[in-house]
């Protein structure tokens, strides 16, 4: 089986190579994204769980230094929230200082990912430009031969011109499979950053309202 990779590999001419590297980068890109999505889903989790309870018993202050402490999307949008407490004349200003800094933090959460789609449509095209070029040289190099030869070495020349197009589909289908998984896993993490704005709001204004009456 190795033997025969390797023969699919080198017969399929100099393209196979910059379709590697697509492949290569568009797996560490998501080897980086899945761990870094996963962590940044596992610790805004800890915080909230965390800080959820500060809040609703009214320990503001233990719950600000907390969330200043540390630098995670969540912790800043509490913290965000937080300054605005004091100052705030309804629930809407302090969702709103929320979500400035969710919005911050979703770019930090979509980096690089929509790169994977594109690394997919290059290794597809490369495929297709290879097999063409393959082509190409094939019908080039059989006109000068023996009208009884053309057949065979046609076929031969075309087979081996096809290896960049399925090596192309082949990289192709599981960046773009890979790209799903995370716009998956980025759409979570957006996910309870607002279902953390909302409790938050509500806390707040809970906390707000009580000590006001």
């Amino acid at each position: 089986m190795y033997a025969s990779v390797i023969s699919f590999f080198q017969d399929g001419g100099t393209f196979m190579y910059p379709i590697m590297i697509v492949l290569a980068i568009g797996l560490a890109i998501t080897l980086e994204r899945y761990l870094y999505l996963t962590a940044a889903k596992r610790r805004n989790s800890k915080l909230l769980k965390q800080l959820l309870p500060l809040l609703q018993d009214g320990d503001f202050k233990q719950a600000y230094g907390i969330a200043t402490k540390s630098n995670h999307a969540i912790s800043r949008m509490l913290s965000q929230g937080l300054s605005r407490f004091n100052s705030a004349s309804n629930r809407d200003d302090i969702e709103t200082a929320m979500e400035e800094s969710m919005l911050e933090a979703i770019p930090r959460l979509e980096r690089r990912t929509h790169y994977l789609a594109m690394l997919a449509n290059i290794a597809t095209l490369l495929g297709l430009l290879g097999t063409i070029i393959g082509l190409i040289k094939a019908f080039t190099a059989v006109a000068a031969v023996d009208p009884s030869l053309k057949a065979e070495i046609l076929s031969t020349s075309i087979s081996v011109a096809m290896n960049t197009t399925a090596f192309g589909l082949m990289v192709a289908i599981p960046l773009l499979l890979f790209f799903t998984v995370l716009q998956t896993k980025t759409t979570q993490v957006v996910d309870s950053l607002e279902m953390a704005t909302v409790k938050f709001a509500n806390l707040l204004m809970h906390r707000k309202n009580s000590t006001s009456v």
